[in-house]
């Protein structure tokens, strides 16, 4: 199978079964995701949800946020992972998004790669989430999805992985597809065993396709 054709069959299932998804992580407005996908880095969107609940009502604005100290914010987030460094990288965020962008969240990717806790995977969510940009945020499960059903070849990081999906992806379908692959990975391409039995892309995937007969056979019985 092309290339090209690999991508038309994903945009098509996806298109069909998943037309609105969309982040998992729950937010009001732009400073909200962006708190939320800072600490979501090597945590669980659940995990964040249920954290940042409280953490929203108490620290509404960047404002609010930025007038925070270490000891007060610290127990908010104790549960997320790599709490100190989030705490201190939330602080400087605000403050960051208070004096140098008058309390907006930036537009720009590079502009978003500026602030505190900021890297290119966090930049490209906002971009793509809030403002809908062919932005590709790279993350394990894009990564592992988009190489296991042949989209990307030879990727070696995520930045080579972007640049792959953003190519052959039509621009006004990026934002949308970051969701498609994220959502395969979480439930249905699991990196340990995934669900092939389950899995509607499974007639043009190069993972499936390299299986052993027996093992199709099983997951198509």
């Amino acid at each position: 199978m092309l290339l090209k054709e690999r991508y038309a069959e994903f945009i098509a299932y996806s298109s069909e079964h998943h037309p609105d998804a969309e982040t998992e992580l729950l937010y009001d407005n732009p400073y909200q995701l962006l708190v939320a996908v800072i600490l979501s880095a090597q945590c669980t969107d659940k995990r964040v949800n249920i954290v940042t609940q409280k953490l929203f009502q108490d620290f509404p604005t960047p404002e609010a946020l930025a007038r925070a100290d270490f000891d007060l914010l610290f127990p908010y987030i104790r549960s997320i992972s790599y709490p100190n460094n989030k705490t201190k990288h939330l602080i400087g965020m605000a403050n960051m998004l208070v004096n140098d962008f008058n309390s907006e969240v930036p537009s720009s990717i590079e502009d978003l790669q500026k602030l505190p806790g900021v890297g290119r995977k966090t930049a490209n969510v906002i971009a793509s989430v809030i403002f809908e940009q062919p932005a590709m945020a790279v993350d394990t499960h894009v990564f592992r999805v988009s190489a296991r059903l042949g989209l990307t070849r030879g990727a070696k990081n995520p930045l080579q992985t972007e640049k792959q999906l953003v190519k052959h992806i039509p621009d006004e379908l990026i934002h949308i597809a970051h969701h498609w692959l994220i959502l395969h990975g979480r439930y249905v391409c699991l990196a340990r065993k995934p669900k092939c039995g389950e899995c509607g892309m499974k007639h043009f995937c190069r993972y499936f396709e390299k299986l052993p007969s027996a093992e199709k056979a099983s997951f198509q019985s």
